[in-house]
Protein backbone atom coordinates (compact mmCIF):
# COMPACT_ATOMS: atom_id res chain seq x y z
CA UNK A 1 0.00 0.00 0.00
CA UNK A 2 1.17 3.28 -0.86
CA UNK A 3 1.27 5.86 1.96
CA UNK A 4 2.02 9.30 2.74
CA UNK A 5 5.68 8.30 3.17
CA UNK A 6 5.93 7.16 0.21
CA UNK A 7 4.18 10.40 -1.76
CA UNK A 8 6.99 12.49 0.55
CA UNK A 9 10.06 11.02 -0.43
CA UNK A 10 8.79 11.64 -4.14
CA UNK A 11 8.85 15.57 -3.40
CA UNK A 12 11.78 17.84 -4.01
CA UNK A 13 12.12 20.85 -1.90
CA UNK A 14 11.10 24.13 -3.84
CA UNK A 15 9.49 21.60 -6.40
CA UNK A 16 5.56 22.77 -8.31
CA UNK A 17 3.61 19.96 -8.52
CA UNK A 18 -0.19 18.87 -9.74
CA UNK A 19 -2.55 16.81 -7.73
CA UNK A 20 -2.68 14.61 -11.12
CA UNK A 21 0.98 13.97 -11.06
CA UNK A 22 1.41 12.87 -7.50
CA UNK A 23 -1.62 10.20 -7.69
CA UNK A 24 0.51 7.65 -9.19
CA UNK A 25 2.63 7.80 -6.00
CA UNK A 26 -0.56 7.44 -3.59
CA UNK A 27 -3.59 5.02 -3.33
CA UNK A 28 -5.39 8.49 -1.38
CA UNK A 29 -4.36 11.21 -3.17
CA UNK A 30 -6.20 13.83 -1.77
CA UNK A 31 -6.10 13.40 1.77
CA UNK A 32 -1.99 12.09 1.66
CA UNK A 33 -1.81 16.08 0.23
CA UNK A 34 -4.39 17.56 2.83
CA UNK A 35 -1.96 15.95 5.49
CA UNK A 36 1.59 17.07 3.94
CA UNK A 37 -0.71 20.80 3.83
CA UNK A 38 -1.82 20.84 7.08
CA UNK A 39 1.93 19.63 8.14
CA UNK A 40 3.63 22.42 6.31
CA UNK A 41 5.67 20.59 3.79
CA UNK A 42 3.10 21.55 1.21
CA UNK A 43 1.34 24.81 0.31
CA UNK A 44 -1.71 24.48 -1.43
CA UNK A 45 -0.93 27.60 -4.73
CA UNK A 46 -4.18 27.15 -6.50
CA UNK A 47 -7.11 24.18 -7.18
CA UNK A 48 -4.72 21.49 -7.93
CA UNK A 49 -1.22 23.11 -7.82
CA UNK A 50 1.46 22.08 -4.78
CA UNK A 51 4.59 23.73 -3.50
CA UNK A 52 7.22 22.19 -1.29
CA UNK A 53 8.65 25.38 0.22
CA UNK A 54 11.80 26.59 0.21
CA UNK A 55 12.93 27.33 3.85
CA UNK A 56 15.29 30.73 4.20
CA UNK A 57 15.68 33.07 7.48
CA UNK A 58 13.27 35.33 6.49
CA UNK A 59 10.09 32.37 6.07
CA UNK A 60 8.99 30.19 2.97
CA UNK A 61 10.73 31.44 -0.19
CA UNK A 62 8.21 31.73 -2.87
CA UNK A 63 8.11 29.10 -6.03
CA UNK A 64 10.22 30.02 -8.72
CA UNK A 65 8.28 32.17 -11.04
CA UNK A 66 9.02 29.91 -14.61
CA UNK A 67 8.88 26.14 -12.77
CA UNK A 68 5.23 27.89 -11.20
CA UNK A 69 3.91 28.93 -14.48
CA UNK A 70 5.35 25.99 -16.79
CA UNK A 71 3.40 23.55 -14.01
CA UNK A 72 0.47 25.51 -14.20
CA UNK A 73 0.15 25.85 -18.09
CA UNK A 74 1.35 21.93 -18.63
CA UNK A 75 3.78 23.83 -21.33
CA UNK A 76 6.98 25.65 -21.25
CA UNK A 77 6.38 28.01 -24.18
CA UNK A 78 5.31 31.25 -22.38
CA UNK A 79 7.31 34.53 -21.74
CA UNK A 80 6.79 35.93 -18.53
CA UNK A 81 7.21 40.18 -18.20
CA UNK A 82 6.31 43.00 -16.57
CA UNK A 83 5.65 46.68 -18.07
CA UNK A 84 8.22 47.78 -15.91
CA UNK A 85 10.35 45.76 -18.93
CA UNK A 86 9.78 48.95 -20.95
CA UNK A 87 11.78 51.22 -19.01
CA UNK A 88 15.16 49.75 -20.00
CA UNK A 89 14.54 50.95 -23.63
CA UNK A 90 15.34 54.51 -22.77
CA UNK A 91 11.95 55.85 -23.91
CA UNK A 92 10.65 57.79 -21.27
CA UNK A 93 8.91 55.14 -19.45
CA UNK A 94 9.46 55.14 -15.74
CA UNK A 95 6.26 54.48 -14.24
CA UNK A 96 6.47 50.90 -12.06
CA UNK A 97 3.89 48.86 -12.32
CA UNK A 98 3.01 45.75 -9.70
CA UNK A 99 1.45 43.38 -13.06
CA UNK A 100 3.17 40.42 -14.67
CA UNK A 101 2.14 39.36 -17.88
CA UNK A 102 2.29 35.49 -19.10
CA UNK A 103 2.28 35.05 -22.99
CA UNK A 104 1.46 31.89 -23.79
CA UNK A 105 -0.89 29.85 -25.80
CA UNK A 106 -3.42 28.06 -23.76
CA UNK A 107 -4.62 30.46 -20.97
CA UNK A 108 -6.19 33.84 -21.24
CA UNK A 109 -7.30 35.65 -17.97
CA UNK A 110 -6.38 36.55 -14.41
CA UNK A 111 -5.09 33.48 -12.54
CA UNK A 112 -3.65 33.85 -8.69
CA UNK A 113 -1.13 31.37 -8.19
CA UNK A 114 -0.48 31.27 -4.64
CA UNK A 115 -0.14 35.02 -3.41
CA UNK A 116 0.53 36.19 -6.85
CA UNK A 117 -1.84 37.37 -9.69
CA UNK A 118 -0.61 36.55 -13.03
CA UNK A 119 -2.56 38.02 -16.28
CA UNK A 120 -2.21 35.46 -18.83
CA UNK A 121 -2.62 36.53 -22.75
CA UNK A 122 -2.98 33.44 -25.31
CA UNK A 123 -1.55 34.45 -28.39
CA UNK A 124 -0.22 32.68 -31.82
CA UNK A 125 2.90 33.51 -31.46
CA UNK A 126 5.17 33.82 -28.18
CA UNK A 127 9.07 34.21 -28.61
CA UNK A 128 11.22 32.03 -26.90
CA UNK A 129 13.03 35.11 -25.11
CA UNK A 130 12.41 39.08 -24.47
CA UNK A 131 14.30 40.88 -26.68
CA UNK A 132 14.45 45.36 -27.14
CA UNK A 133 12.87 44.77 -30.03
CA UNK A 134 9.93 42.55 -29.10
CA UNK A 135 9.95 45.06 -25.98
CA UNK A 136 9.41 47.95 -28.13
CA UNK A 137 6.75 46.54 -30.61
CA UNK A 138 4.94 45.48 -26.85
CA UNK A 139 5.27 48.69 -25.35
CA UNK A 140 3.26 50.34 -28.97
CA UNK A 141 0.29 47.43 -28.34
CA UNK A 142 -0.04 48.57 -25.18
CA UNK A 143 0.42 52.21 -24.92
CA UNK A 144 -2.96 52.77 -24.19
CA UNK A 145 -2.34 50.97 -20.97
CA UNK A 146 0.20 52.67 -19.57
CA UNK A 147 0.29 55.84 -17.32
CA UNK A 148 2.93 58.02 -19.34
CA UNK A 149 2.68 60.70 -21.66
CA UNK A 150 1.55 58.42 -25.14
CA UNK A 151 2.79 61.52 -27.46
CA UNK A 152 6.01 61.50 -25.52
CA UNK A 153 6.34 58.22 -25.60
CA UNK A 154 6.02 57.49 -29.41
CA UNK A 155 8.37 60.11 -30.00
CA UNK A 156 10.81 58.39 -28.46
CA UNK A 157 10.20 55.19 -29.88
CA UNK A 158 10.31 57.61 -33.35
CA UNK A 159 14.18 57.96 -32.15
CA UNK A 160 14.67 54.21 -31.14
CA UNK A 161 13.46 52.32 -34.06
CA UNK A 162 16.31 53.20 -36.62
CA UNK A 163 18.70 52.28 -33.80
CA UNK A 164 17.48 48.59 -33.49
CA UNK A 165 18.20 45.12 -35.77
CA UNK A 166 16.11 46.24 -38.76
CA UNK A 167 15.24 42.38 -39.49
CA UNK A 168 14.28 41.50 -36.33
CA UNK A 169 12.18 44.58 -35.79
CA UNK A 170 10.17 44.06 -38.58
CA UNK A 171 9.42 40.48 -37.55
CA UNK A 172 8.26 41.52 -34.13
CA UNK A 173 6.16 43.89 -36.15
CA UNK A 174 4.64 40.91 -38.34
CA UNK A 175 4.62 38.34 -35.67
CA UNK A 176 3.93 40.04 -32.69
CA UNK A 177 2.43 43.74 -33.56
CA UNK A 178 -1.40 44.59 -33.22
CA UNK A 179 -2.82 46.43 -36.62
CA UNK A 180 -2.44 50.19 -34.86
CA UNK A 181 0.91 48.99 -34.19
CA UNK A 182 1.72 47.82 -37.60
CA UNK A 183 0.15 50.86 -39.14
CA UNK A 184 2.52 53.02 -36.28
CA UNK A 185 5.50 51.09 -37.43
CA UNK A 186 4.96 51.67 -41.01
CA UNK A 187 5.50 55.71 -40.77
CA UNK A 188 8.24 55.43 -38.40
CA UNK A 189 10.32 52.45 -40.79
CA UNK A 190 9.28 54.11 -44.06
Amino acid sequence: MKSVDALKNRLKVGGVYRRIDLQQWSTSVDRHLQELVEDGMLEKLSGGLYYVPKRSVFGNAPADENELIGSFLKDDRFLVMSPNDYNSLGVGTTQLYNTRKVYNYRRHGDFRLGNRVFHFVRKPYVPEKMSKEFLLVDLVNNLKHLAEDQSAILENVRGKAPEMNQKKLKQMIDYWGTVNTKKIFSSILS
